[in-house]
């Protein structure tokens, strides 16, 4: 699938350009494989302890600005989009550069990629883009709706088609809630902010599988979205700090109790293992069902055990 194909990933530093990177290059033989993301000491520390193979490209670049997006672009096949401000808090207190990053870095994005013939884009949204209380999940959302209706900007014969994914928090995600649990522990107390906070629980290497998996069934516009076991936050807190004193302190702005994958309204196709949601008007719309998938109602859950043990595994892995 992406054998000898030239691939860029936007944010590719994060947690889920680490992630990405690793299983293609473990997987494929892509003909370059480009990181493009704002910290060049974050690239030169990824370049240096994991990434050396000669395959790897390293550009310095902000989806802010279009013209470097058009060189970055340049012969570039794939296009994974990860490139966000992605937490909440700082979203709010930054709506402005919330929105220069996440509306209008991907609408440069879109826009560029068109122009250089990009064969396929795939963004990653995020279930605060569905019935949105934050900026950062705003942003998100329109996020979604440039991608999905970006065909309109797309003639009949184009090469470029674009789409994306939704899913739910990554744990073990920088600013994840597992490492505040982790760092408290030492305190004998850990706060939550809610008790009956849900959350659908996902990890970056099953993030990063859901998204290769879809990308052959991209046609223009689709959002897909996988089915998640949910987790409880106080189970989370009980299997990173098992023992220690919860405090509750209460949600933050713009914070919700329970999350959404799917919205009450959003028509969506159920695969089996996933949800799509295609652009309305297409053949793939039709005969869709109205349905509503959200973390609290889930019939699929994760245990203290589980989740103790995915810490343990995912603790040995950073060594």
């Amino acid at each position: 699938m992406l054998n000898g194909k030239s691939v860029l990933i936007t944010g590719g530093t994060g947690t889920f350009g680490h992630a990405m990177t690793k299983a293609i290059l473990e997987q494929y033989e892509p003909r370059r494989l480009i990181i493009f993301s704002r910290d060049g000491l974050k690239q030169e520390t990824m370049r240096r302890t994991r990434f050396p193979q000669s395959c790897m490209r390293w550009m310095v670049g902000d989806v802010r600005d279009l013209r470097r997006l058009h060189q970055a672009f340049e012969d570039v096949d794939v296009i994974f989009h990860a490139a966000a401000l992605k937490q909440i808090l700082a979203c709010e207190y930054n709506p402005f550069e919330a929105i220069k990053t996440n509306v209008l870095g991907s609408m440069n994005v879109i826009e560029a990629a068109i122009a250089q013939g990009v064969e396929k884009v795939v963004a990653i949204s995020s279930d605060k883009s569905c019935q949105p209380t934050n900026i950062y999940g705003a942003t998100k959302m329109c996020m979604e709706r440039l991608f999905v209706n970006s065909t309109v900007y797309i003639g009949l014969g184009h090469p470029t088609v674009l789409g994306l994914v939704r899913y739910g928090n990554v744990a073990g995600s920088r600013g994840s809630v597992v490492h505040v649990f982790d760092a408290q522990r030492g305190t004998g107390e850990v706060t939550i902010t809610d008790p009956n906070m849900t959350r659908f629980w996902f990890t970056a290497e099953e993030a990063v599988r859901f998204t290769l998996s879809r990308l052959n069934d991209l046609r223009g516009g689709e959002i897909f979205i996988p089915k998640l076991p949910s987790a409880r936050i106080a189970d989370v807190a009980e299997a990173i700090a098992p023992g220690c004193k919860v405090r509750v302190v209460g949600i933050r702005p713009g914070e919700k109790v329970h999350e959404t994958l799917v919205a009450h309204g959003e028509r969506a196709i159920d695969c089996g293992s996933y949800y799509i949601i295609a652009p309305s008007g297409s053949l793939a719309s039709l005969g869709m069902g109205t349905t509503e998938y959200r973390s609290d109602s889930n019939s699929d859950w994760v245990t203290v055990e589980e989740i103790r043990r995915w810490w343990s595994e995912y603790k040995d892995s950073l060594q």
